[in-house]
Formats: C-alpha cells, structure tokens, sequence
C-alpha cells in the first residue's frame, strides 16, 4: 500500500525541518545496504548530531524546492539516495561517514549542498581533513599560552637583569675601591 497524501506532507515537513537545522547536507547512493547496515550507519552519525534521512528524491526535491540554501542539491537526486544531515560536527560527520564507506564499501558519495554551494566529493572530503572545533580552539588555547609565557619569561627578566646590572656595579666599585685601598 502507497503513502498517503497526509503521509507525505508529514514526511515534507520534517525533511523541512531537518534543512533548518542542518549545516551541511551529504547525498550518498546507498544501494545495496541492508537494513543493518544503514542501522549502523545512523549509529556511527548520531555523535557527530548528524542524522541519515532515506527518502524518496521527488520527496527531497519538493523540501528543498525554493529554498536557496538547499535547491543546488536537486543535482544529486538520482537512484537510491540517503540524506546525511549535519548539524554540529561537520568534520566528525565525514570521517563517521569515510569510517563506514571503507569498511562496507558499499556507498557512493555523489556530493552535498552548504551554505547554498554544490559541493563535490573532493570538496567533502577536504572539508572532512580539517580540524574539529575543539582541536581548532585547543591550537588557539596553546597559542594564547605560548604567549602569555613568553610575556610572563621576558617581564621577569627585567628586574632580574637590573639585578645582575646592579650587582655588577657594586662589584666593579668594590674592586675599584680595594685597589685604591691597597
């Protein structure tokens, strides 16, 4: 039995919502995945607050119909296509996802949709390579105190060389004096 009309709005309207919230839209093929396996799938995104949506892509093409953030992904809508929505870690999402297509080798990456640009595979997996959030402010974290070092090293290096200046003077003027002495 068909979905009904009511069924489909429903199902529009969550894939609607979904685009909201989402960063980054990845379209895979996923034929020939078994249940499972598209299970395990989910599984792996879920961390990364991505989810995996398997709809139809007259559906998909009516939810992003309009809206310009989301229509360039109308080029990937062919054959048996998966949603990956990424809404947090977009870097996390990619390598979830690269971690799952190297052990099943079953998927296609036909490209995705951010910020209202087509990406291609290479420009996913490029984006996949950077640094998380968290090790992008743990590096500007380190640099901060790299700095705040060094400025704390040089600041108590000043007195500790007018110190030293000092203490030399005293013992040039002492040396001075015990030969004047003598």
């Amino acid at each position: 039995m068909g979905r009904t009309l009511e069924n489909k709005k429903a199902i529009l309207a969550e894939l609607q919502e979904s685009l909201k919230d989402a960063q980054l839209a990845v379209v895979i093929d996923y034929k020939g995945l078994s249940v499972a396996e598209i299970t395990d799938l989910r599984r792996q995104l879920r961390p990364t607050g991505t989810t995996c949506k398997v709809t139809k892509n007259t559906l998909m093409r009516k939810a992003v119909e309009g809206d310009e953030a989301w229509e360039p992904m109308k080029e990937f809508l062919s054959d048996a296509s998966a949603f990956l929505l990424v809404k947090d870690d977009i870097g996390g999402a990619i390598k979830a996802y690269q971690g799952f297509q190297k052990a099943t080798k079953k998927t296609i990456l036909r490209g995705g949709v951010m910020e209202g640009r087509a990406l291609s595979e290479e420009e996913i997996k490029a984006i996949g390579e950077l640094p998380s959030k968290e090790e992008l402010i743990a590096q500007i974290a380190g640099a901060i105190n790299g700095v705040a070092t060094k400025l704390a090293v040089g600041i108590n290096q000043v007195p500790s060389s007018i110190a030293r200046g000092l203490q030399a003077y005293v013992d040039k003027e002492g040396g001075d004096a015990g030969s004047d002495a003598a």
